[in-house]
């Protein structure tokens, strides 16, 4: 069975270059038009950067996963080369017939994870057995990772500071339309399940206090998205006296626009306007500890097709 089972890491995906962002964007609204406005914003973003490393990041998470595991790891993108459809045919080429899908987001909701796992399904047919992985949001080793990265940052500038510094943990925020609860659904899981896994994080570090959760990174499109924001819980932690606080973003596992331009540049200008100091811990990136949770979810399901 060894080289006929495989497993798939899913991802969101980023352009290559800021000449993509108007295709990319197709992708991600799934042809809805947006405003020029919002296509030369996500352009600055991106420029800002210089480029986002989300695919390198992955594709690094997957090969060192498959050194872990000894078995094929392929990775693919819902919104952007390597796509899931495409990497799915080269499974099946490839003679692969059983593949546990982990989608690089621990926490599970509809509308990332959800749309992941039809993308899979739906790619994949009758052509091979897939064991998809809702959610791990409170694994054990993932949780260990979060705090290792947490730990030193905090432990440092509170001893500069010679205070506690606060840490806000941040989730990417949806539109709050996605997570409504209907008779036809069961409520989302994606609120609960990311300040789980703050909380577990927080609970790891005795000493850490005080701790937060804010939703980051709300869209450019209309209606509510989920809150409260970081620009909000900045304010109230400045009213009640901090000069500084911590950010580490609990949703995602490597550096990306998200990380690199929202927090280090966005949110860093907004608390420099505050009066406030900002940090935040390295992400997980290539983590020994964020891999072994990774290797760990996939032989739980690699024994489990393997039962089939």
């Amino acid at each position: 069975m060894a080289d006929r089972t495989a497993v798939l890491l899913l991802a969101h995906g980023t352009p290559d270059s800021v000449e993509e962002v108007p295709e990319y964007l197709r992708n991600v609204t799934g042809g809805r038009p947006l405003p020029e406005a919002v296509i030369e914003e996500v352009r600055h973003r991106m420029q800002a950067i210089g480029k986002s490393p989300l695919t390198r990041l992955t594709l690094e998470q997957g090969r060192l996963l498959a050194e872990r595991l000894n078995v094929p790891v392929y990775v693919g993108m819902r919104n952007w080369r390597p796509y899931i459809a495409d990497v799915v045919a080269q499974m099946a080429e490839e003679r692969m017939t059983s593949v546990v899908v982990i989608c690089l987001a621990p926490q599970n909701s509809r509308t990332s994870v959800g749309l992941y796992k039809r993308a899979v399904l739906q790619a994949a047919g009758s052509r091979m057995k897939i064991h998809f992985v809702e959610g791990w949001a409170n694994h054990p080793q993932l949780i260990e990772a979060f705090a290792e990265r947490l730990a030193p940052v905090w432990r440092k500038l509170s001893d500069q500071l010679k205070t506690r510094v606060p840490v806000v943990f941040t989730a990417h925020s949806v539109p709050c339309r996605t997570i409504q609860h209907s008779p036809e659904q069961p409520p989302d899981p994606y609120a609960v399940e990311a300040k789980l896994t703050a909380r577990l994080v927080a609970e790891s570090l005795a000493e850490l206090c005080p701790w937060y959760f804010a939703f980051q990174s709300q869209g450019m499109s209309g209606g509510p998205w989920l809150g409260p924001t970081v620009e909000e819980t900045l304010l109230a932690l400045q009213q009640e006296g901090h000069r500084a606080a911590i950010i580490q973003p609990i949703g995602f596992l490597c550096d990306h626009v998200e990380v690199l331009y929202d927090i280090d540049i966005a949110f860093r200008e907004h608390a420099k306007t505050l009066g406030m100091h900002l940090e935040r811990p390295p992400s997980l990136n290539d983590s020994p500890l964020l891999i072994s949770a990774l290797a760990d979810i996939a032989r739980q399901g690699l024994a489990r097709l393997a039962s089939l």
